[in-house]
């Protein structure tokens, strides 16, 4: 008489290398962290070219920029895949939990920072026919603050530097305050030079993008606190961007700031 077999269950092939026969421990730092300090990089790369391209009008330089925007998005999934399976395979701590989370969260804000430049590219083509728009210069000061700011908290978040991530993210206001002051200079040209206005107004876009750029950093900064704390950074953030509230009527054109009627 033939013994029947008894069919057994497929057992799921681990992603975790074998020591001994067991599953060995990956630890979350180890896993993401490289790879976000790459996309850090990558995201960084994108950044500086693009303000290169807006500032010298290279058209060439600004295609490449917005050609190669998918890299970061495989980086983005190359990362969360990461964190699930760290998730599925290990019963995290809170501490190894806040590595997890914020490598993912920090993920997602390169990701849109490259997205941003992206961006910024995509406006250099037509900035190109305007040659005389003075206010480029800002918007290259405007490159320089970000590309340190976000540098900074890469840099803290590569080290746990929980001290370089609260000074960057006060830096952050630096920024917003040069936003505001190109805004209501590149709004006061429009009205002076209405031939020119369709310059200006992708110099407002470029500007904006840098300065949200500025505002995902210290997104980062935060999650650095996040990861070395435990604890979320519940400070307001500072911001000198008060553009909402600007409104530059023919009268003011030469008035000083500050003046009253």
């Amino acid at each position: 008489m033939a013994k029947s077999r008894t069919t057994r269950p497929k057992l799921r092939n681990s992603i975790l290398p074998k020591v001994g026969g067991k599953s060995a421990r990956r630890e979350p730092a180890e896993v993401l962290a490289p790879l976000v300090i790459r996309m850090a990089g990558y995201a960084e790369s994108q950044l500086e070219q693009s303000i290169t391209a807006a500032v010298r009008r290279n058209a060439a330089k600004a295609i490449a920029v917005a050609g190669n925007d998918s890299v970061l998005d495989d980086l983005q999934t190359r990362i969360n895949r990461e964190a699930q399976q760290l998730l599925i395979d290990q019963r995290p701590d809170q501490a190894d939990l806040n590595q997890i989370l914020g490598a993912m969260r920090i993920a997602g804000d390169l990701e849109r920072i490259g997205d941003y430049a992206a961006n910024i590219a995509k406006r250099v083509r037509p900035l190109a026919e305007f040659s005389d728009l003075p206010q480029i210069g800002a918007v290259s000061r405007m490159g320089r603050l970000v590309r340190d700011l976000l540098s900074s908290v890469v840099t803290a978040y590569s080290r746990n530097d929980l001290a370089g991530a609260i000074e960057a993210w006060h830096r952050d206001e630096d920024l917003d305050d040069l936003y505001t002051s190109l805004h209501r200079e590149v709004l006061t040209y429009m009205m002076e030079d209405p031939r020119n206005i369709t310059g200006y107004i992708h110099i407002l876009f470029i500007a904006k993008n840098v300065e949200r750029i500025g505002d995902h950093a210290t997104n980062i900064a935060e999650m650095v606190h996040l990861i070395v704390t435990g604890e979320p950074f519940n400070k307001v953030r500072p911001t000198g961007d008060d553009t909402s509230d600007q409104l530059i009527r023919p009268a003011d054109r030469d008035k000083p700031a500050g003046a009253n009627d």
